[in-house]
């Protein structure tokens, strides 16, 4: 059964509890969302607040996506720039599938609800992501259509000797002609 993706849900003490669980539960499985393995929601708590507060103040929007049974399920937050020169495209942070639905298409079904989002926002013409090489995450991105654009080798340390490329990728929302 598809997600049902809502965008700027009201954010309420379940849906702050299921995006916790979720970004521990997608670190404790591999995912690459900003922490390493093992993580505790309390631990993730402090940059969810952060992501709250920007919400509060208009900088970031949030798309949730819930499984049948109403869960939180995936996730992926919009900033916007500040800056006058970059205000025509989008971030999107903390991409998130949770493990028991991977492999079903919702990662796919995510990206897919984000360009429709990010297409409805006033001026916006792209989107932005990074993500961590040596997971295979770029090819990932490339399939549902951005393109690598930037990479900055070693710069993501998961662990000592483990360095990681930053790699940026983009999706155009435009066509150009």
């Amino acid at each position: 059964m598809p997600l049902t993706f809502t965008l700027d849900s009201s954010m309420d003490p379940a849906l702050r509890d299921g995006l916790l669980h979720l970004w521990a539960d997608v670190t404790n499985a591999g995912g690459a969302v900003g922490f390493v393995p093992p993580v505790a929601p309390d631990a993730i708590r402090p940059e969810l607040i952060k992501h709250l507060a920007a919400m509060n103040e208009g900088r970031m929007r949030l798309l949730v996506g819930r499984d049948e049974e109403g869960a939180v399920a995936a996730t992926a937050f919009f900033a916007f720039n500040t800056h006058r020169l970059m205000t025509h495209w989008v971030w999107l942070y903390t991409v998130m599938v949770h493990p028991k639905h991977q492999g079903k298409g919702y990662g796919r079904d995510l990206l897919e609800a984000a360009a429709e989002a990010a297409g409805g926002f006033e001026g916006i013409e792209a989107i932005r992501l990074t993500c961590r090489g040596g997971l295979g995450l770029e090819r990932f991105y490339a399939s549902c259509g951005y393109k690598e654009v930037g990479r900055v080798p070693g710069a993501i340390r998961v662990a000592p000797g483990d360095d990681r490329d930053d790699i940026t990728m983009l999706l155009p929302l435009t066509r150009l002609d």
